[in-house]
């Protein structure tokens, strides 16, 4: 029988174990984690995992942003706390609780399944790479977060899957979640997890990262290897993490970061890095940070100075002694970005069914037909998949369009970037300057700012050049200590 809910686990949390847990470690930093973790009588990982899951069971019913448990995450736990007693700890995350977007592949009873009904079937055959890395560093995977089906390309409400249901944005039911990361952010953001990971093609980590104020970090493409993680597009594909901090994000980097011989993306990607080596007090002074002298509010175009919020997000960043530089960014033409990514996703997402064992489907075209036998044929239930099966461009017409399109991209944020010698670029997400990142397949991150009249969160968009993840999070990490923004829902 397969188990599509996220009301149950195996091996019942204690009760005990629960209690054992200070009120308010639910939103305690993973430093702060690891730090009780330390002590010869405190935190155990087991009782932390306990008390997470006792949270999800009161949570996760109105809010559906977990969309499976992993049956095995107290033992895992119990496991590493017995390594720590006997001395051995495998990095920063030993017995730290993370939580995977449901189209990562983990090689346990799991689903990998997007949120798709037609994809459930077998488990994956192994860890996606990142995964590996992460269970390397004594993370315990708790489980999988629900989001929009397929990544988005079904079609739908930003975290809608069939699987789970709509994910909810645990600051306000009615405010939007993002998508397509959407249980990823919302989860962190509800404190059922502290760390989680999501995956983008472009917005689907800034965004619902921005909607649910926490931190979500869209590294270079091919920084973090996307073996295992079922693909729209190799030329925009990447995972990410989503935490409550920059520093947690940067730990999480480290751990999910090396070398994969399986992606080709990777292989040009840095490495050694300790991404959390730069986030440190001081870093804004002198960094000179460019800033759209416009920005854009359901799509008319105001003077800065129009956004109080993003007006103090440079309030802030001047106050630190950051050098604010202002720019006019110009935006490629993306008239044929959405006939190119559906040709990809066709393309890929069809390779990837064909070679995935155990599933009822083995295509994109008979996921079409799954779907209309399960959900009937008298709504157009799945618009942007037949748009996917529909795609005719073959690899050789879109190779030259491709390279021509992110090369337009790429040079509107360089242009800025080399022309005023910038160390980053800050603006208000809402501008859409994220699409216009992930199509260059440059690095960014939202930092959440505030929050609005409505008590709905606010955020900050940094970004970058290629490779210039490194400094893009001590940027980051400089203005959230500045600002110092508290955005925990009231649930």
């Amino acid at each position: 029988m397969v188990r599509n809910t996220a009301n149950w686990v195996s091996g019942q949390p204690s009760t005990d174990a629960a209690k054992a847990v200070s009120p308010g470690m639910e939103y305690a930093s993973v430093r702060t984690l690891s730090e009780q973790m330390s002590r010869p009588d405190g935190l155990k990982s087991q009782d932390l995992v306990s008390y997470l899951l006792e949270r999800i069971r009161q949570l996760d019913p109105a809010l559906k942003a977990i969309i499976e448990l992993n049956p095995q995450a107290l033992e895992i736990a119990r496991e590493l706390d017995r390594e720590r007693a006997s001395g051995k700890v495998r990095g920063p995350l030993h017995g730290i609780p993370v939580l995977l977007k449901d189209n990562i592949e983990t090689g346990d009873t799991q689903q990998t399944s997007a949120g798709a009904y037609g994809l459930i079937g077998a488990a994956a055959s192994k860890d996606a790479f990142i995964v590996e890395r992460l269970r390397a560093q004594g993370a315990v995977i708790l489980g999988k977060t629900n989001l929009t089906e397929l990544a988005g390309f079904r079609g739908g409400a930003d975290g809608f899957s069939s699987r789970r249901g709509q994910t909810l944005n645990p600051h306000h039911a009615d405010a939007q979640v993002g998508g397509s990361s959407s249980g990823s952010a919302a989860a962190v953001a509800a404190g059922l997890a502290p760390l989680a990971v999501g995956t983008e093609t472009n917005g689907s980590i800034i965004v619902p990262a921005a909607f649910n104020g926490v931190v979500g970090f869209k590294p270079s493409v091919g920084l973090l290897s996307r073996s295992g993680i079922i693909p729209a597009s190799h030329r925009q594909d990447t995972a990410g993490p989503m935490a409550r901090s920059v520093f947690d994000t940067a730990l999480m980097l480290n751990a999910m970061s090396g070398t994969d011989p399986h992606d080709a993306a990777n292989a040009n990607a840095p490495e050694g890095i300790d991404y959390t080596a730069l986030l440190k007090p001081g870093v804004l002074k002198d960094k000179r940070i460019g800033y759209p002298a416009t920005f854009s509010i359901n799509g008319e175009i105001l003077p800065m100075d129009n956004s109080p919020q993003f007006s103090q997000t440079l309030q802030v960043l001047s106050g630190k002694g950051a050098v604010l530089v202002p720019v006019n960014m110009r935006l490629a033409d993306p008239s044929r970005y959405g006939e190119l990514l559906y040709a990809d996703v066709k393309e890929e997402l069809n390779d990837y069914l064909s070679k995935r064992n155990g599933l009822p489907i083995k295509s994109v075209s008979e996921l079409i037909s799954f779907n209309d036998k399960r959900d009937g044929t008298e709504s157009d239930h799945q618009p942007l998949l037949k748009e996917v099966d529909a795609s005719t461009l073959t690899t050789e017409e879109r190779k030259p369009l491709w390279d021509t399109l992110i090369r337009n991209f790429r040079s509107t944020v360089d242009e800025l970037i080399d022309g005023e010698k910038l160390d980053a670029m800050v603006s208000d997400f809402e501008t859409n300057s994220y699409f216009a990142v992930a199509v260059a397949g440059y690095p960014g991150i939202s930092v959440p700012s505030g929050k609005d009249e409505s008590g709905v969160p606010t955020s900050a968009y940094f970004f970058g050049a290629l490779w210039s993840d490194p400094m893009l999070l001590a940027v980051a990490h400089g203005y959230e200590q500045a600002a110092k923004v508290d955005t925990k829902p009231g649930l």
